[in-house]
This record gives structure tokens, sequence and C-alpha cells, in this order.
């Protein structure tokens, strides 16, 4: 194989790569000579049958594997010899346009070398570790939260304005074009105004309505619906609004904790403080997170793969874009034009990625199959009745698979790092610890 080198500025590099046509000719020779030991033709004994007519019977097949295999392996072999490993899989491309037997096989090939990272004294990194006391307040606000769901509801006066939280019992009738269609109609329908229920639009428009009062309701399906027939439609819904009622807490007792699965309110409350532990927890060791990733970045500076660059420049512009379009799909986004805001995003992500990356390469950091099933049983339940669907996807799609082994990855790494820190424990109130998240939130 002949190698030429055709670019190399940066971490970019690209080769031109030539398999001589006799390297391939005698590739699909032994092939035919594989497929021959096998081979009962009419005429001549099992394996007997002549090379010439082999070659003319499945010479383009096997040429075609010989190809294939060839471009595979002339890849793999320049990667070795040159020792590069490369930061995303590399761009590949038969240069003969219509390649054929007797000719050289030329292959273009390109792509960024992952870049020289590096060491860093994790010792010498200081950071606090936020902690909260659950105090009876914390524990208070918990229950009540608790109540507020578990909440009743009675009629309130006579002649009294539907207001936000309260529940209104109405009959609806939806029509589009003044057709009533599948699924628009219901009566004595229990709805909490402001629990976003329903079609965006249609719950503020019974807001100050009275019991009696009757209101054609006009909105708009989302263009994203699930009932592709009412998507983007204007609907107008004749509603009828029959009894208001308000909110009325649960009482915070022992009937309260036997609908959450306690014995009692005492043992509610053991299980609420638990609970409320994990969550500052969690928000805890969120924010050191963000902060060692801070330290990191400020602490390293290394050339960047451009390719790696630019497409997650791409990527956040894409999920920004849809975080602000929430009820868009893609038919409206048309081109996105990444700013230098989405760039300086995707650089810091793409360093930090490669940083962890080879720091947990080099610790031997990995992830075992245990770990993995959990991971994609923990997201498998976020689509109720179709997990075993979901299963089915992940093991079938590589690129599912490593969308969930990365952030367990990273986790191992960082926590890695934090064990080898210097990490001050500092006690705050849950107030200053949500107040530092959001901070940092906005930041982004």
């Amino acid at each position: 194989m002949e190698v030429t080198e055709t670019k190399s500025e940066g971490l970019r590099r690209e080769y031109t790569l030539t398999v001589s046509a006799a390297d391939l000719e005698a590739k699909t020779t032994e092939k035919l000579e594989t497929v021959r030991a096998d081979f009962q033709m009419k005429g001549f004994r099992k394996g007997k049958a002549p090379l010439p007519l082999l070659k003319k019977m499945f010479g383009k097949s096997v040429l075609g594997e010989v190809v294939q295999e060839s471009v595979d392996g002339a890849v793999q072999q320049h990667l070795s010899d040159q020792g590069h490993r490369p930061a995303a899989q590399p761009d590949v491309k038969i240069a003969n346009e219509e390649f054929d037997e007797g000719q050289d096989l030329t292959v273009e090939l390109s792509y960024d070398c992952l870049p020289e990272v590096p060491e860093i004294n994790y010792s010498g990194i200081k950071l606090e570790r936020k902690t909260v006391e659950i105090d009876d307040a914390a524990l208070t606000e918990a229950l009540e939260r608790l109540a507020s769901n578990s909440a009743d509801y009675e009629a309130r006066d006579e002649g009294a304005a539907a207001e936000e939280h309260d529940q209104v019992v109405i009959d609806f009738a939806g029509s589009i074009d003044g057709e009533a269609f599948e699924g628009g109609t219901a009566e004595d329908y229990p709805l909490v105004l402001g629990s976003n229920s329903f079609i965006p639009g249609f719950e503020e428009q019974l807001m100050g309505l009275k019991a009696g009062d009757q209101k054609d309701v006009n909105v708009t399906f989302p263009e994203a619906y699930g009932a592709a027939n009412l998507a983007g439609k204007d609907a107008v819904f004749a509603c009828t609004v029959k009894e208001v009622r308000a909110p009325k807490p649960a009482e915070i007792n022992d009937a309260l904790a036997e609908k959450y699965g306690s014995a009692s309110l005492d043992e509610l409350k053991e299980q609420m403080k638990t609970q409320i532990g994990m969550e500052f927890t969690e928000a805890s060791r969120s924010l050191l997170k963000r902060r060692l990733l801070d330290e990191l970045d400020g602490m390293v500076s290394f050339d960047l793969p451009t390719s790696l660059v630019e497409a997650e420049t791409m990527q956040i512009a894409h999920q920004l874009w849809h975080e602000e379009h929430p009820d868009a799909d893609d038919k409206e986004r048309g081109d996105i034009e990444p700013t230098e805001e989405h760039a300086r995003l995707a650089q810091r992500r793409v360093r930090l990625g490669l940083l962890l990356a080879e720091l947990g390469r080099k610790e031997e950091v990995e992830i075992s199959e245990q770990e993995m099933g959990q991971a994609v049983m923990r997201q498998a339940q976020q689509y109720p009745g179709q997990e075993r669907e979901f299963f089915d996807f992940v093991k079938s799609n590589r690129q599912a698979l490593e969308s969930i082994r990365a952030p367990l990855f990273e986790d191992k790494v960082v926590d890695l790092i934090i064990e080898r820190a210097a990490v001050t424990e500092v006690s705050v109130t849950k107030e200053a610890l949500q107040e530092e998240i959001e901070a940092l939130d906005a930041e982004v």
C-alpha cells in the first residue's frame, strides 16, 4: 500500500492510500479458491471447477467484497502505522469513480487527530461541597406540597367566578369548520384551571366564568399534535360551566400518610426526610460537578478537533432553537445559523469532554454490564407500555447505547477527580443552594 500525505494542518490530516491492482487480484483469487473448495459444478468433481469459470460467475461480487475489505484494512493499517487516534469516524472515499478489475484502488482519507491532553494535578483543585440540614421548615413545606397535591374540591359559593387552580365541571363540544370531530365532546368533565392538560389557550378562556355560563372557546391545535387530522387546525369548543369548585388541601395526618403508602404520619415524615436528603445531595453534587468543570476549563488549553467543535456547535444551536420553539417541528426550523455563543459553548464542551475521556482512558474507567442494564432500565421507565420496544431499539442502535453510556462514564471520572481534589464541606440553607444553582444556569 502506498500512502501520500496531502494535508497536515494542526490536528487535520488528509491522505491518499493506494492499493495495487496486483494485491486486489491476489485477494480475489484467494477468495475464489475458498469458494471452489466447496463448489460443485456439473461436469467437474467437487472443488475442481476451473478458476477462470468461477471468476466469470462470481468475480464481480467477490471483487466487491475484496474492495470493501481492502479499504477497511488500508485505513486500519494506516492508523496503526501512524499511531493516530481519530477524534471521530474518519471520512473515507474511493477516488476511482468507476472502479473496475485491473485498476489500482485509490482511497481518499481525512480525519482530525485527537490532541495531546496535558496532565493535571487534581490535588491542587479546591472545591466546596454544600450541605443542607433538613430542618422542620423544610419537612413542613414538603408535607404541605403533598397535602396540596392530594387536594379535594368543594363547590364555591353560588355566583363565584372560576380562578386559577379551581376545578370547573364542564360540558363541551368541539368542531372544526362547523363539523364535530371524534373525541371532541364530553359531559361533566372536571378540569383544573392552570393544569395545562388541555390544548394551549383553552383553560385561560374559562377563567372568570361562573356556574351556568356558556362560552365558545377558540383554540388552535399544535402542529405537533398527536392526531394528524387535528394538527394545526383551528377549533371551536362550545362550553357550559356546570360547577365551580375550590381546592381544599388534605389535612396532614395519618389519613394523608396512608394515601402515600405509609402506616402513619411519623413514618411518612421519616420517608420524606430521606427523600429530601437525597434531593439536597443530588443538587449539591450537581453544583459541585459544575464548579469542578469550571475549574478544569480554566486549567487546560489545547488544540480542538475542528470536526468535533463544528458538530457540537450545530447540535447546541438546534437544541436551543427547539427549546425556544417547543411546539414547532423540523419543517418550520429552516436553516439555523450558529452564533459565536454557540461556538464558545461547543468549544468548552469538546475541551472538557476530551479531558475527561483521556483521564478515564488512563485510569481504565469502565462501565459494567450491570451498570448499563440499570441505566437502560431507568430510561425505559420513561416509556410506560413501550419498554420492550425501547430495549430492542437500544440493543440494535449503537448511538443510542453510547448516549446512555457516556454520562455514566463522565460521572465516574468526575467522582474520581473529586476524590483527589481538596473538597471542603460548607453548610448552607436550601435557599442559598438553590440561588447558586439558578445563577449558574443563567450563565449558560
